[in-house]
């Protein structure tokens, strides 16, 4: 049986010590080399040329992500999955538009570890203790989830959330016709339209609105239009 050979890299030296005893317990597994950091993990790659490498998200001197980038600079053709203790659906997505295969929790490596290696040696991806069927679909789901929702700004135009601004620093209908180069009278209509959109009825009653909604801060971004 040719034997899938592996790199371990992880900056934790009983991590690594268990992971060796794990895959070369089993007959298809063979770790060919160790690695405390991603860089020397970059120089076992180049020296054994290994099938799979697996990769600790966090290290010094060159982190897991990091050391995915290099890989792809210098046209590395590795499988690569990641171990880590705790990993964000945005660095899960990073990850694999660099070009990993999969992600095992250290906490499951013990029941995980042999299986998803096997997986991604017959060219498969593993994500979340399983393999995965529809890559396209994972990518896109972690994209939108990774992807902040819009502020609401209740179809307010940048103008109006300029006024909003104003009215909650406390400015007269003059001083924000004089801030905003306009009438009192275009203010006031500014404000009636203001009024309708976020349901209030009041200037005080809007300044609260707007704090609770942080519509503030989107104030202070608009610009006239």
């Amino acid at each position: 049986m040719t034997k899938t050979t592996v790199v371990v890299a992880d900056d934790h030296p009983v991590v690594r010590i268990g992971v060796r005893n794990i895959l070369n317990a089993q007959p298809d597994f063979e770790v060919v080399a160790e690695a405390g950091d991603g860089q020397e993990a970059i120089e076992q790659i180049n020296r054994h040329k290994p099938r799979i490498l697996l990769l600790d998200l966090a290290m010094p001197n060159l982190p897991g992500l990091e050391t995915l980038r290099e890989l792809t600079r210098q046209s590395l053709s590795i499988k690569t999955v990641l171990l880590t203790a705790n990993i964000s659906q945005k660095e899960v997505l990073e990850a694999l538009q660099l070009g990993a295969r999969g992600v095992v929790m250290k906490e499951t490596v013990a029941s995980d570890l042999v299986t998803c290696l096997r997986a991604v040696a017959d060219g498969q991806y593993w994500l979340n203790g399983k393999p995965v069927l529809n890559l396209l679909q994972v990518v896109n789901d972690l994209s939108a989830a990774s992807t902040p929702a819009p502020k609401k700004t209740f179809g307010l135009t940048s103008r109006e959330l300029q006024l909003v601004a104003l009215i909650v620093q406390g400015c007269t209908n003059k001083d924000v016709a004089g801030e905003c180069g306009i009438t009192e009278e275009t203010v006031k209509r500014h404000l009636k339209n203001i009024f309708d959109k976020t349901g209030v009825s009041s200037r005080l009653e809007l300044a609260m609105f707007a704090v609770n909604h942080q519509l503030v801060a989107e104030a202070a971004a608009g610009q006239p239009t």
